[in-house]
């Protein structure tokens, strides 16, 4: 099993937790949690500002005397509310009901308060093109104001990538230092997805298949996912590096050999191919003799069949 893939353990509590020291980076830590109603989480981090991002239910979460009521019917439904928590104020999330979030946090100052940050601070926009459309929620990135934090959500039909020219920020070639995690769901949730990282000078190179609920790391190099063709995909990025404050909208190197399909999704996608690509005799005709050879209707298709689409949990 790949280092970069944290399986989700399910159950209540923490159930991904990635550190400084078990991702073997500086910065970032990440966790999961799930808690049923009535029961609680508490922390405080010296040093550390913290970003707490609903992901399903409701809860009270109290840090520096504050008190914020927050929820969030589901990531595909609705976007977040966070509460952003300066270094050392104690901090308590309260299950109202059933309630799962993240927690991150990365080295700070204690530059800016705690505070509630409300989808209307939120830039968003679609990016892309062909099979890379998705759309990218900035819901903790400048304009809003932190120290190390970056946080985005994005969102990716079914079937295409996100991530495409493929890009790093690992220091190499000029780019920014950020470390980064991304957590996963799945809609229908039996679904999946792949998300590869590799940097060619080194000869490092790891695709992972990740599952609803999942994270996977990206400690260097390129990358880039995909999502199966039967399900939507969510992902929410936690990333913290030596970028600070306003610098933290510095953007990071492409892979050279892909930038070209940019300026062909400019040109109406140039050089895509459309079905059918190529004309052939018997096109749609799964017997593969003449037309007029067979007595009665074009047979169907053997390898398409029907199904029930999975239930929401």
């Amino acid at each position: 099993m790949s280092n970069s893939l944290v399986s989700n353990t399910g159950g209540d509590g923490v159930r991904i937790d990635v550190t400084p020291e078990s991702a073997g980076w500086r910065f970032l830590s990440f966790a999961n949690v799930m808690l049923a109603a009535g029961q609680s989480h508490s922390d405080q981090r010296d040093g550390q500002e913290t970003a707490i991002v609903p992901l399903a239910g409701s809860a009270v979460v109290t840090a520096g005397g504050q008190t914020f009521e927050i929820s969030r019917t589901s990531v595909f439904e609705q976007m977040p509310q966070i509460v952003y928590v300066t270094p050392g104020d104690e901090m308590s999330v309260v299950a109202s009901t059933d309630f799962e979030f993240a927690i991150g946090s990365a080295p700070a100052t204690g530059m800016y308060p705690t505070r509630l940050i409300v989808p209307e601070e939120m830039k968003s926009e679609v990016r892309g093109g062909g099979a890379s459309h998705r759309q990218v929620n900035h819901v903790l990135a400048p304009p809003i104001d932190a120290e190390r934090l970056i946080l985005y959500e994005v969102y990716v039909p079914r079937g295409m990538w996100s991530g495409w020219a493929p890009h790093r920020h690992d220091g190499v070639d000029g780019s920014p230092y950020l470390e980064e995690t991304y957590f996963f769901r799945m809609d229908p949730g039996n679904g999946f997805g792949m998300h590869r990282n590799w940097a060619p000078e080194d000869g490092f190179d790891e695709t992972v298949v990740m599952h609803d609920g999942d994270t996977v790391l990206v400690p260097k190099g390129f990358h880039s996912s995909v999502s199966c063709p039967s399900s939507n995909l969510f992902f929410l990025n936690y990333l913290a590096g030596e970028m600070v404050d306003k610098e933290r909208s510095t953007p990071p190197c492409f892979h050279e050999g892909h930038t070209w399909i940019h300026d062909a999704w400019d040109n109406g996608d140039e050089g895509a191919w459309t079905q059918p690509v190529m004309q052939t005799p018997n096109l749609n005709n799964p017997g593969g003799l003449p037309l007029s050879a067979i007595d009665g209707d074009v047979p169907d298709d053997p390898y398409r069949v029907s199904g029930t689409k999975p239930a929401d949990d």
